[in-house]
């Protein structure tokens, strides 16, 4: 019997902080590993169905993530806020415009739109359209948004004194995945929307406290107030070896890392 492929896949193209790991001038025992778990990219994943390929995120090691993942073709990119190490990677989109009238959907809220265009203004002013340059298309979020057959819903959430947003994708009728990479208050209106969601993946960042990301304690307090049936964390520090913590952990709750392809 041939196998049916999956009608939606994801790839975590970077798991890491903004400043990755390992990260310059540590010596730490993570930052040395040679599990290649313990090497994490800037965060931002990739999803693909049988109609559409879009991204999350852009950061500033976007390129090389194209490539290693072999990804030669986009439909959309979502960006959930304007901090750098999830935008600096955001002109390496031009591969995916090559043509004079090729335009990358770009969908944002107004803010982070915004900042994209205070960044990038040359993409965004309109005379730069030659068939080497990116040609943004912006799409302002401002509710629920379908790319195919997939319905995207925003998911308002904190990160320290930002409002940055995560996603919650759901196709034929069923909550797929919620994706929020950097919480740190997850109001209880973004709460009901991801109930009963059948892949949950959150920012983990550490164990001590911080005022910007989720500590353990709090992603796994979140795993378990979603009713998520597997929980996948991402955005993890150097302070978090992927082995020795996940065996820390309940089965139904891992740790991402770069490349890891879910069927989901």
């Amino acid at each position: 019997m041939k196998k049916m492929s999956p009608d939606f896949e994801l790839t975590f193209l970077g798991t890491g902080t903004s400043v990755g790991v390992p990260m310059i001038a540590c010596a730490c025992e993570v930052c040395h590993s040679a599990d290649p778990r313990d090497r994490r990219d800037r965060c931002s994943i990739y999803l693909r169905t049988p109609e559409a390929a879009w991204v999350v995120d852009t950061g500033a090691d976007f390129r090389h993530q194209c490539l290693r993942e072999n990804i030669r073709h986009l439909d959309a990119a979502l960006i959930t806020h304007e901090h750098t190490d999830h935008i600096m990677g955001f002109d390496d989109l031009r591969r995916f415009t090559f043509g004079e009238d090729a335009l990358m959907p770009v969908h944002a809220t107004a803010p982070t739109l915004a900042a994209l265009q205070k960044a990038f203004g040359f993409a965004f002013d309109g005379t730069n359209r030659y068939p080497g340059y990116f040609k943004p298309d912006p799409k302002p979020i401002e509710g629920p948004f379908w790319i195919g057959e997939t319905q995207v819903t925003p998911l308002p959430v904190l990160h320290g004194k930002v409002d940055t947003i995560g996603f919650l994708f759901t196709r034929g009728g069923r909550k797929r995945l919620a994706y929020i990479s950097d919480v740190k208050i997850i109001p209880d209106e973004t709460m009901a929307l991801m109930q009963g969601v059948e892949t949950l993946v959150v920012d983990c960042l550490r164990h001590r406290p911080i005022h910007t990301h989720f500590i353990v304690e709090e992603s796994l307090a979140a795993a378990a107030a979603s009713g998520a049936r597997r929980t996948y964390f991402t955005h993890l520090c150097h302070e978090l070896g992927h082995a020795e913590f996940e065996a820390t952990l309940p089965p139904e709750i891992r740790v991402a890392y770069d490349g890891l392809r879910l069927s989901i």
